[in-house]
Protein backbone atom coordinates (compact mmCIF):
# COMPACT_ATOMS: atom_id res chain seq x y z
CA UNK A 1 0.00 0.00 0.00
CA UNK A 2 1.32 3.47 -0.52
CA UNK A 3 0.54 4.61 2.84
CA UNK A 4 0.77 3.05 6.25
CA UNK A 5 -2.45 1.78 7.97
CA UNK A 6 -3.62 3.44 11.18
CA UNK A 7 -5.33 0.30 12.35
CA UNK A 8 -5.63 -3.32 11.14
CA UNK A 9 -7.75 -5.61 12.75
CA UNK A 10 -6.34 -9.51 12.01
CA UNK A 11 -7.41 -13.04 11.65
CA UNK A 12 -10.96 -12.26 12.01
CA UNK A 13 -14.17 -13.70 10.32
CA UNK A 14 -15.16 -10.75 8.98
CA UNK A 15 -19.10 -10.75 7.21
CA UNK A 16 -19.07 -8.54 4.19
CA UNK A 17 -21.96 -8.64 1.77
CA UNK A 18 -22.97 -12.25 1.27
CA UNK A 19 -19.39 -13.46 2.28
CA UNK A 20 -17.54 -14.60 5.33
CA UNK A 21 -13.69 -13.83 4.42
CA UNK A 22 -11.33 -14.74 6.96
CA UNK A 23 -8.59 -12.48 7.07
CA UNK A 24 -7.49 -8.65 7.92
CA UNK A 25 -9.03 -5.22 7.86
CA UNK A 26 -7.03 -2.20 7.34
CA UNK A 27 -8.05 1.15 8.20
CA UNK A 28 -6.58 4.63 7.27
CA UNK A 29 -8.42 8.24 8.49
CA UNK A 30 -11.11 6.66 9.91
CA UNK A 31 -12.38 4.34 6.83
CA UNK A 32 -11.70 1.13 5.73
CA UNK A 33 -9.37 0.69 2.80
CA UNK A 34 -8.57 -3.32 2.19
CA UNK A 35 -10.61 -6.40 3.05
CA UNK A 36 -8.02 -9.39 2.62
CA UNK A 37 -5.34 -11.83 4.85
CA UNK A 38 -1.94 -10.85 4.89
CA UNK A 39 -2.35 -6.87 5.37
CA UNK A 40 1.01 -5.08 6.38
CA UNK A 41 1.35 -3.97 9.65
CA UNK A 42 -0.58 -0.94 10.79
CA UNK A 43 0.34 1.39 13.33
CA UNK A 44 -2.10 -0.18 15.49
CA UNK A 45 -2.78 -4.29 15.37
CA UNK A 46 -5.79 -5.98 16.83
CA UNK A 47 -5.79 -10.18 16.75
CA UNK A 48 -9.40 -10.99 15.76
CA UNK A 49 -8.55 -14.69 15.80
CA UNK A 50 -11.67 -16.65 16.91
CA UNK A 51 -13.57 -13.69 16.64
CA UNK A 52 -16.35 -12.15 14.24
CA UNK A 53 -15.49 -9.14 12.98
CA UNK A 54 -19.21 -7.45 11.95
CA UNK A 55 -20.14 -3.63 11.54
CA UNK A 56 -21.02 -1.57 14.36
CA UNK A 57 -24.54 -1.73 14.94
CA UNK A 58 -27.00 1.33 14.17
CA UNK A 59 -30.06 1.71 16.79
CA UNK A 60 -32.12 3.85 14.56
CA UNK A 61 -35.33 4.13 17.09
CA UNK A 62 -33.90 5.40 20.72
CA UNK A 63 -35.13 7.62 22.92
CA UNK A 64 -32.32 10.21 24.33
CA UNK A 65 -32.40 13.29 26.77
CA UNK A 66 -35.92 13.46 25.52
CA UNK A 67 -39.14 14.83 27.34
CA UNK A 68 -41.56 12.23 27.00
CA UNK A 69 -45.43 13.13 26.02
CA UNK A 70 -46.42 12.70 30.09
CA UNK A 71 -43.83 15.52 31.06
CA UNK A 72 -40.64 13.22 32.08
CA UNK A 73 -37.58 13.62 30.78
CA UNK A 74 -35.42 10.38 29.89
CA UNK A 75 -32.71 8.99 32.69
CA UNK A 76 -29.82 9.07 29.90
CA UNK A 77 -28.45 12.16 28.42
CA UNK A 78 -26.37 12.08 25.26
CA UNK A 79 -23.19 11.14 26.67
CA UNK A 80 -24.53 8.36 28.86
CA UNK A 81 -26.55 6.56 26.33
CA UNK A 82 -24.03 6.95 23.81
CA UNK A 83 -21.19 5.23 26.24
CA UNK A 84 -23.72 2.21 26.97
CA UNK A 85 -24.57 1.91 23.31
CA UNK A 86 -20.80 1.62 22.69
CA UNK A 87 -20.02 -0.88 25.07
CA UNK A 88 -23.55 -3.16 23.50
CA UNK A 89 -21.53 -2.73 19.54
CA UNK A 90 -23.60 0.41 18.56
CA UNK A 91 -21.68 2.98 16.88
CA UNK A 92 -24.29 5.01 15.43
CA UNK A 93 -27.48 6.00 17.21
CA UNK A 94 -30.48 7.91 15.48
CA UNK A 95 -32.56 9.60 18.56
CA UNK A 96 -35.31 11.67 18.25
CA UNK A 97 -35.51 15.47 18.40
CA UNK A 98 -38.72 15.77 19.52
CA UNK A 99 -41.49 18.49 18.56
CA UNK A 100 -44.32 18.77 21.30
CA UNK A 101 -47.35 20.89 20.90
CA UNK A 102 -46.75 25.05 20.94
CA UNK A 103 -43.53 24.08 19.35
CA UNK A 104 -41.15 25.14 16.29
CA UNK A 105 -39.27 22.88 14.50
CA UNK A 106 -35.70 25.03 13.68
CA UNK A 107 -35.66 25.41 17.37
CA UNK A 108 -35.79 21.87 18.50
CA UNK A 109 -33.27 20.52 16.39
CA UNK A 110 -30.70 23.23 17.23
CA UNK A 111 -31.57 22.18 20.98
CA UNK A 112 -31.45 18.68 20.71
CA UNK A 113 -28.38 19.19 18.55
CA UNK A 114 -26.27 21.12 21.31
CA UNK A 115 -27.06 18.43 23.97
CA UNK A 116 -25.47 16.09 21.61
CA UNK A 117 -22.54 17.69 20.47
CA UNK A 118 -20.96 18.43 23.62
CA UNK A 119 -22.11 14.76 25.16
CA UNK A 120 -21.97 11.99 22.52
CA UNK A 121 -18.68 9.65 22.29
CA UNK A 122 -20.20 7.98 19.05
CA UNK A 123 -21.86 9.30 15.29
CA UNK A 124 -25.70 10.44 15.52
CA UNK A 125 -27.91 11.68 13.61
CA UNK A 126 -31.87 12.56 14.45
CA UNK A 127 -35.77 11.96 13.57
CA UNK A 128 -38.74 14.44 13.78
CA UNK A 129 -41.18 13.40 16.25
CA UNK A 130 -43.88 15.79 14.35
CA UNK A 131 -46.76 16.43 17.20
CA UNK A 132 -47.42 19.82 15.81
CA UNK A 133 -48.43 19.71 11.61
CA UNK A 134 -49.30 23.25 11.59
CA UNK A 135 -48.77 25.99 8.30
CA UNK A 136 -45.57 27.38 9.18
CA UNK A 137 -44.27 23.49 10.41
CA UNK A 138 -45.80 22.08 7.43
CA UNK A 139 -45.07 24.35 4.38
CA UNK A 140 -41.40 25.63 5.83
CA UNK A 141 -39.62 24.14 8.63
CA UNK A 142 -40.34 20.19 8.19
CA UNK A 143 -39.52 20.44 4.32
CA UNK A 144 -36.85 22.86 5.55
CA UNK A 145 -35.55 19.99 8.30
CA UNK A 146 -35.50 17.28 5.83
CA UNK A 147 -33.40 19.25 3.14
CA UNK A 148 -30.96 19.41 5.84
CA UNK A 149 -30.29 15.59 6.41
CA UNK A 150 -33.16 14.86 9.16
CA UNK A 151 -34.81 12.14 6.03
CA UNK A 152 -36.92 10.57 8.59
CA UNK A 153 -39.92 11.64 10.77
CA UNK A 154 -41.90 10.29 13.23
CA UNK A 155 -46.25 10.08 14.12
CA UNK A 156 -48.33 8.95 16.95
CA UNK A 157 -51.21 7.56 16.14
CA UNK A 158 -52.29 7.59 20.42
CA UNK A 159 -51.34 9.46 23.69
CA UNK A 160 -53.39 12.92 23.51
CA UNK A 161 -50.34 15.00 23.94
CA UNK A 162 -48.97 13.90 20.59
CA UNK A 163 -51.37 12.02 18.39
CA UNK A 164 -52.50 13.15 14.39
CA UNK A 165 -56.19 12.64 13.35
CA UNK A 166 -56.02 10.63 10.11
CA UNK A 167 -56.39 13.89 8.16
CA UNK A 168 -53.09 15.52 10.06
CA UNK A 169 -51.58 11.72 8.86
CA UNK A 170 -52.58 12.41 5.24
CA UNK A 171 -50.98 15.29 5.15
CA UNK A 172 -47.76 13.86 6.46
CA UNK A 173 -47.96 11.21 4.28
CA UNK A 174 -47.85 13.11 1.21
CA UNK A 175 -45.33 15.57 2.23
CA UNK A 176 -42.79 12.84 3.03
CA UNK A 177 -43.66 12.01 -0.69
CA UNK A 178 -43.10 14.92 -2.10
CA UNK A 179 -39.74 15.33 -0.41
CA UNK A 180 -38.29 12.13 -0.17
CA UNK A 181 -38.61 11.02 3.95
CA UNK A 182 -39.80 8.36 5.36
CA UNK A 183 -42.61 8.24 7.84
CA UNK A 184 -42.04 6.19 10.90
CA UNK A 185 -45.52 5.31 12.48
CA UNK A 186 -46.60 4.22 16.51
CA UNK A 187 -49.56 2.51 15.07
CA UNK A 188 -52.17 2.07 18.44
CA UNK A 189 -56.03 3.03 17.99
CA UNK A 190 -55.67 6.18 21.24
CA UNK A 191 -59.55 5.60 21.49
CA UNK A 192 -60.12 1.84 22.26
CA UNK A 193 -56.99 2.59 24.78
CA UNK A 194 -58.24 4.84 26.43
CA UNK A 195 -61.59 3.49 26.79
CA UNK A 196 -60.44 0.63 28.53
CA UNK A 197 -58.30 2.09 30.44
CA UNK A 198 -61.41 4.18 32.35
CA UNK A 199 -63.35 0.84 32.63
CA UNK A 200 -60.26 -1.14 34.12
CA UNK A 201 -59.78 2.02 36.65
CA UNK A 202 -63.20 2.57 37.10
CA UNK A 203 -63.12 -0.73 38.84
CA UNK A 204 -59.82 -0.81 40.74
CA UNK A 205 -57.71 -2.18 38.43
CA UNK A 206 -55.10 -0.16 38.70
CA UNK A 207 -51.85 -2.37 38.99
CA UNK A 208 -49.17 -2.35 36.32
CA UNK A 209 -50.77 -5.85 34.65
CA UNK A 210 -53.42 -4.01 33.63
CA UNK A 211 -51.30 -1.30 30.84
CA UNK A 212 -51.23 -4.31 28.91
CA UNK A 213 -54.89 -4.81 29.28
CA UNK A 214 -55.70 -1.59 28.35
CA UNK A 215 -53.10 -1.83 25.06
CA UNK A 216 -54.84 -4.26 23.48
CA UNK A 217 -53.59 -6.24 20.56
CA UNK A 218 -56.42 -5.13 18.68
CA UNK A 219 -55.68 -1.77 19.11
CA UNK A 220 -52.10 -2.26 17.93
CA UNK A 221 -53.59 -4.26 14.76
CA UNK A 222 -56.46 -1.92 14.02
CA UNK A 223 -54.00 1.60 13.94
CA UNK A 224 -51.47 -1.02 11.93
CA UNK A 225 -54.19 -1.90 9.10
CA UNK A 226 -55.49 2.12 8.68
CA UNK A 227 -51.74 3.53 9.10
CA UNK A 228 -51.27 1.46 6.40
CA UNK A 229 -54.55 2.25 4.24
CA UNK A 230 -53.85 6.04 4.71
CA UNK A 231 -50.32 5.61 3.15
CA UNK A 232 -51.60 3.66 0.41
CA UNK A 233 -54.14 6.48 -0.09
CA UNK A 234 -51.18 9.02 -0.95
CA UNK A 235 -48.67 6.20 -2.35
CA UNK A 236 -46.05 6.80 0.97
CA UNK A 237 -43.98 4.28 2.21
CA UNK A 238 -43.84 4.18 5.91
CA UNK A 239 -42.53 2.51 8.76
CA UNK A 240 -44.16 0.94 11.41
CA UNK A 241 -42.13 1.03 14.84
CA UNK A 242 -42.05 -0.99 17.53
CA UNK A 243 -44.38 -4.09 15.99
CA UNK A 244 -45.20 -6.28 19.25
CA UNK A 245 -48.17 -8.92 18.28
CA UNK A 246 -48.70 -11.70 16.28
CA UNK A 247 -51.67 -10.46 15.09
CA UNK A 248 -49.79 -7.19 13.47
CA UNK A 249 -46.89 -8.84 11.93
CA UNK A 250 -49.90 -10.96 10.10
CA UNK A 251 -51.35 -7.39 9.44
CA UNK A 252 -47.98 -6.25 7.99
CA UNK A 253 -47.53 -9.62 6.18
CA UNK A 254 -50.62 -9.37 4.36
CA UNK A 255 -50.37 -5.89 3.20
CA UNK A 256 -47.03 -6.72 1.62
CA UNK A 257 -48.05 -9.64 -0.32
CA UNK A 258 -50.68 -6.92 -1.65
CA UNK A 259 -47.92 -4.74 -2.63
CA UNK A 260 -48.35 -1.85 -0.11
CA UNK A 261 -45.28 0.15 0.48
CA UNK A 262 -45.16 -0.51 4.55
CA UNK A 263 -41.72 -1.88 6.13
CA UNK A 264 -41.50 -2.86 9.64
CA UNK A 265 -38.99 -2.50 13.05
CA UNK A 266 -39.62 -4.93 16.30
CA UNK A 267 -37.46 -4.60 19.61
CA UNK A 268 -36.01 -6.89 22.20
CA UNK A 269 -38.67 -6.47 24.54
CA UNK A 270 -41.06 -8.09 22.36
CA UNK A 271 -38.43 -10.90 21.68
CA UNK A 272 -38.03 -11.59 25.83
CA UNK A 273 -40.33 -10.02 27.60
CA UNK A 274 -43.81 -11.18 28.26
CA UNK A 275 -47.18 -9.53 29.71
CA UNK A 276 -46.64 -11.75 32.48
CA UNK A 277 -43.57 -9.81 33.39
CA UNK A 278 -46.11 -6.80 34.25
CA UNK A 279 -47.58 -8.77 36.69
CA UNK A 280 -45.14 -9.16 39.21
CA UNK A 281 -45.39 -8.22 43.40
CA UNK A 282 -46.27 -4.73 44.20
CA UNK A 283 -45.19 -2.33 41.22
CA UNK A 284 -42.08 -3.90 39.79
CA UNK A 285 -44.18 -4.86 36.83
CA UNK A 286 -44.09 -1.31 35.95
CA UNK A 287 -40.18 -1.58 35.15
CA UNK A 288 -41.60 -3.55 31.86
CA UNK A 289 -44.34 -1.28 31.17
CA UNK A 290 -43.78 0.01 27.65
CA UNK A 291 -46.02 0.83 24.71
CA UNK A 292 -46.91 -1.84 22.69
CA UNK A 293 -46.44 -3.83 25.72
CA UNK A 294 -44.82 -7.33 25.25
CA UNK A 295 -47.39 -9.68 24.62
CA UNK A 296 -47.31 -13.43 25.03
CA UNK A 297 -45.47 -16.61 23.63
CA UNK A 298 -47.34 -16.60 20.37
CA UNK A 299 -46.79 -13.38 19.53
CA UNK A 300 -42.87 -14.01 20.57
CA UNK A 301 -42.41 -16.66 17.95
CA UNK A 302 -44.54 -14.48 15.39
CA UNK A 303 -41.57 -11.37 16.03
CA UNK A 304 -39.06 -14.37 15.38
CA UNK A 305 -40.44 -15.35 12.19
CA UNK A 306 -41.05 -11.83 10.81
CA UNK A 307 -37.43 -11.42 11.37
CA UNK A 308 -36.36 -14.25 9.92
CA UNK A 309 -38.88 -13.98 6.81
CA UNK A 310 -38.47 -10.14 6.26
CA UNK A 311 -41.13 -9.03 7.30
CA UNK A 312 -39.57 -7.09 9.75
CA UNK A 313 -36.82 -5.21 8.66
CA UNK A 314 -35.35 -3.22 11.28
CA UNK A 315 -34.69 -4.75 15.32
CA UNK A 316 -34.10 -1.61 16.98
CA UNK A 317 -33.51 -0.79 21.19
CA UNK A 318 -36.38 1.83 21.57
CA UNK A 319 -34.46 2.53 24.79
CA UNK A 320 -36.65 4.61 26.65
CA UNK A 321 -34.57 5.49 30.49
CA UNK A 322 -37.18 6.52 32.84
CA UNK A 323 -36.21 5.18 36.30
CA UNK A 324 -38.14 3.01 38.99
CA UNK A 325 -38.72 6.38 41.24
CA UNK A 326 -41.06 9.38 41.33
CA UNK A 327 -39.33 10.54 38.58
CA UNK A 328 -40.01 8.32 36.23
CA UNK A 329 -42.01 5.13 36.44
CA UNK A 330 -43.61 5.87 39.48
CA UNK A 331 -44.79 9.92 39.77
CA UNK A 332 -47.36 9.33 42.43
CA UNK A 333 -45.09 6.62 44.44
CA UNK A 334 -46.77 3.93 45.57
CA UNK A 335 -50.41 5.33 44.46
CA UNK A 336 -49.58 5.48 40.89
CA UNK A 337 -51.82 4.29 38.23
CA UNK A 338 -50.95 2.09 35.65
CA UNK A 339 -52.09 5.07 33.73
CA UNK A 340 -49.43 7.33 35.15
CA UNK A 341 -46.25 5.26 34.59
CA UNK A 342 -43.87 6.59 32.02
CA UNK A 343 -43.94 4.29 29.23
CA UNK A 344 -40.59 2.53 28.26
CA UNK A 345 -37.69 0.00 28.87
CA UNK A 346 -33.93 0.32 28.45
CA UNK A 347 -32.24 -1.42 25.62
CA UNK A 348 -29.43 0.04 23.99
CA UNK A 349 -26.57 -1.83 25.16
CA UNK A 350 -27.96 -5.00 25.51
CA UNK A 351 -29.92 -4.54 22.02
CA UNK A 352 -27.44 -6.92 19.97
CA UNK A 353 -26.19 -9.09 22.53
CA UNK A 354 -29.65 -10.40 23.38
CA UNK A 355 -30.08 -10.74 19.24
CA UNK A 356 -26.91 -12.56 18.26
CA UNK A 357 -27.40 -15.22 21.88
CA UNK A 358 -31.06 -16.14 21.02
CA UNK A 359 -30.69 -15.31 17.72
CA UNK A 360 -27.60 -16.21 15.45
CA UNK A 361 -26.04 -18.67 18.72
CA UNK A 362 -29.55 -20.89 18.33
CA UNK A 363 -30.22 -21.00 15.07
CA UNK A 364 -32.81 -18.83 14.53
CA UNK A 365 -31.21 -16.40 12.19
CA UNK A 366 -27.49 -16.33 10.41
CA UNK A 367 -25.14 -14.02 11.07
CA UNK A 368 -25.66 -12.10 7.60
CA UNK A 369 -29.25 -11.89 8.66
CA UNK A 370 -27.89 -10.57 12.02
CA UNK A 371 -25.71 -7.76 10.27
CA UNK A 372 -29.32 -6.49 8.36
CA UNK A 373 -31.28 -6.56 11.25
CA UNK A 374 -28.73 -4.26 13.46
CA UNK A 375 -26.76 -2.43 11.13
CA UNK A 376 -27.40 -2.50 7.20
CA UNK A 377 -30.87 -2.25 6.76
CA UNK A 378 -31.00 0.74 8.81
CA UNK A 379 -28.34 2.51 7.04
CA UNK A 380 -30.63 2.16 3.90
CA UNK A 381 -33.61 3.22 5.32
CA UNK A 382 -32.26 5.91 7.34
CA UNK A 383 -29.84 7.43 3.93
CA UNK A 384 -26.57 6.30 5.51
CA UNK A 385 -25.86 3.59 3.41
CA UNK A 386 -22.39 5.28 1.75
CA UNK A 387 -20.90 5.69 5.30
CA UNK A 388 -22.64 3.21 7.80
CA UNK A 389 -23.90 -0.24 8.33
CA UNK A 390 -21.71 -2.66 6.75
CA UNK A 391 -18.06 -3.88 6.53
CA UNK A 392 -16.84 -2.36 3.35
CA UNK A 393 -14.28 -0.75 1.48
CA UNK A 394 -14.61 3.28 1.45
CA UNK A 395 -16.97 3.38 4.76
CA UNK A 396 -16.68 4.28 8.07
CA UNK A 397 -14.10 2.06 9.80
CA UNK A 398 -17.55 1.18 13.02
CA UNK A 399 -16.52 -2.04 13.65
CA UNK A 400 -17.17 -4.76 17.05
CA UNK A 401 -15.50 -7.65 17.52
CA UNK A 402 -17.38 -10.52 18.92
CA UNK A 403 -16.33 -13.10 20.87
CA UNK A 404 -19.26 -15.81 20.04
CA UNK A 405 -18.13 -17.89 23.57
CA UNK A 406 -17.72 -15.12 25.90
CA UNK A 407 -20.65 -16.30 28.12
CA UNK A 408 -22.30 -12.89 30.01
CA UNK A 409 -25.15 -13.13 32.98
CA UNK A 410 -26.74 -9.94 32.56
CA UNK A 411 -26.78 -7.55 35.71
CA UNK A 412 -27.88 -3.76 35.83
CA UNK A 413 -24.17 -3.43 37.75
CA UNK A 414 -22.46 -3.83 34.83
CA UNK A 415 -24.02 -1.35 32.22
CA UNK A 416 -23.31 2.39 31.58
CA UNK A 417 -27.08 3.50 31.18
CA UNK A 418 -28.28 5.81 34.34
CA UNK A 419 -31.56 4.14 34.58
CA UNK A 420 -31.19 1.74 37.59
CA UNK A 421 -32.20 -1.35 36.39
CA UNK A 422 -32.83 -3.72 33.44
CA UNK A 423 -35.45 -5.81 32.68
CA UNK A 424 -33.07 -8.43 31.90
CA UNK A 425 -31.36 -9.13 34.86
CA UNK A 426 -29.99 -12.28 35.75
CA UNK A 427 -30.54 -13.83 31.74
CA UNK A 428 -27.60 -15.79 30.94
CA UNK A 429 -26.32 -14.59 26.98
CA UNK A 430 -23.28 -16.27 25.13
CA UNK A 431 -21.60 -13.55 22.67
CA UNK A 432 -20.47 -9.93 23.69
CA UNK A 433 -18.20 -7.37 21.43
CA UNK A 434 -15.33 -7.05 23.19
CA UNK A 435 -13.89 -4.66 20.73
CA UNK A 436 -15.58 -1.58 19.59
CA UNK A 437 -14.38 0.81 16.91
CA UNK A 438 -15.94 4.09 15.67
CA UNK A 439 -14.07 5.86 12.41
CA UNK A 440 -11.43 3.81 13.25
CA UNK A 441 -11.02 4.84 17.05
CA UNK A 442 -11.06 2.62 19.11
CA UNK A 443 -13.63 3.43 21.83
CA UNK A 444 -14.45 0.20 23.95
CA UNK A 445 -11.66 -2.40 24.75
CA UNK A 446 -10.69 -4.52 27.70
CA UNK A 447 -14.21 -3.19 29.16
CA UNK A 448 -12.99 0.04 29.53
CA UNK A 449 -14.22 3.14 27.67
CA UNK A 450 -11.86 5.10 25.42
CA UNK A 451 -13.34 7.66 23.57
CA UNK A 452 -14.12 11.94 24.83
CA UNK A 453 -17.51 13.46 25.27
CA UNK A 454 -18.11 15.25 22.17
CA UNK A 455 -16.17 13.54 20.06
CA UNK A 456 -18.85 11.71 18.00
CA UNK A 457 -20.24 13.18 15.16
CA UNK A 458 -23.43 14.19 13.49
CA UNK A 459 -24.79 12.50 10.16
CA UNK A 460 -26.27 14.39 7.99
CA UNK A 461 -28.57 11.80 6.33
CA UNK A 462 -29.41 11.36 2.51
CA UNK A 463 -32.57 10.39 1.29
CA UNK A 464 -34.07 6.31 2.13
CA UNK A 465 -33.58 3.37 -0.10
CA UNK A 466 -36.43 1.51 -0.32
CA UNK A 467 -37.20 -2.00 -2.05
CA UNK A 468 -40.41 -3.36 -3.22
CA UNK A 469 -41.65 -6.01 -2.08
CA UNK A 470 -39.48 -5.33 0.79
CA UNK A 471 -40.24 -9.28 2.31
CA UNK A 472 -38.56 -12.57 1.15
CA UNK A 473 -37.20 -15.51 2.44
CA UNK A 474 -34.31 -16.27 4.50
CA UNK A 475 -33.04 -18.65 1.96
CA UNK A 476 -33.13 -16.71 -1.41
CA UNK A 477 -32.78 -13.29 -0.49
CA UNK A 478 -29.16 -11.46 -1.64
CA UNK A 479 -27.25 -11.26 2.07
CA UNK A 480 -27.23 -7.56 3.09
CA UNK A 481 -28.53 -6.81 -0.38
CA UNK A 482 -32.22 -6.59 0.15
CA UNK A 483 -32.24 -3.07 0.43
CA UNK A 484 -29.24 -1.43 -0.93
CA UNK A 485 -29.16 -3.21 -4.72
CA UNK A 486 -32.72 -1.48 -5.35
CA UNK A 487 -33.80 2.06 -7.33
CA UNK A 488 -34.99 4.34 -4.46
CA UNK A 489 -38.78 3.70 -5.83
CA UNK A 490 -40.31 6.18 -3.54
CA UNK A 491 -42.41 8.31 -5.84
CA UNK A 492 -43.37 5.33 -8.13
CA UNK A 493 -46.73 3.97 -8.49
Amino acid sequence: MEQGLDLTIRHGRIVTGDAIIEGDVGVRDGRIVAIEPGLPPGARDIDAAGRWVLPGGIDSHCHVEQLSGMGVMGADDFYSATVSAAFGGTTTIIPFAAQHRGMAVPDVVRDYAERARTKAVIDYGFHLILANPDDRTMMRDLPEAIRNGISSLKVYMTYDSMKLDDYQLLDVFDLAREHGALVMVHAENNDMIKWLARRLIERGHTAPKFHAVAHDPLAEAEATNRAITLSRLVGTPILIVHVAGGSTVEVIRSAQTLGARVLAESCPQYLFLTAEDLDRAGLEGAKYCCSPPPRDAGSQEAIWQGFADGTLLTYSSDHAPYRFDETGKLPKGERTTFKEMANGVPGLELRMPLLFSEGVLKGRISIHQFVELTAANHADLYGLSRRKGRVAIGTDADLALWNPDREVRIAYDDLHDRVGYTPYEGKVIKGWPEVVVSRGRVVVENGRLHAERGSGQYLRREAPIFAWPPRCSGASRPRAGLLSEALAGAKSG
